[in-house]
């Protein structure tokens, strides 16, 4: 399946500057049994109503729990949250 995390920043945050940390992070979900990719893009808009960023993971659906509680997730949130203005979960499958 595929596991979207589309994410609009607080005003004012340099999401553009954060890009490579939050790769680095997500990076270290790959150790997780069943995720088999992680993709990390920033928008190409600077327009007002346009998310910041967009997560996108390839995983097995039965790795979700195992990422939820996972480190990186965790740290993810911790780090990040306070600057999250807005945020859209979206799983599909791949077909």
């Amino acid at each position: 399946m595929k596991h979207y995390i589309i994410v609009k920043f607080t005003q004012g945050t340099d999401y553009r500057a954060l890009a490579e940390p939050i790769r680095g992070i997500f990076a270290q979900t790959l150790s997780i049994p069943g995720i088999r990719g992680v993709d990390v893009r920033l928008s190409n808009s600077e327009r007002s109503n346009r998310y910041d960023m967009m997560i996108v993971m390839d995983m097995d659906r039965d790795a979700l729990p195992a990422y939820d509680v996972s480190e990186p997730h965790l740290r993810w949130k911790a780090e990040y949250g306070g600057l999250v203005a807005a945020k859209t979960i979206f799983d599909c499958d791949e077909d």
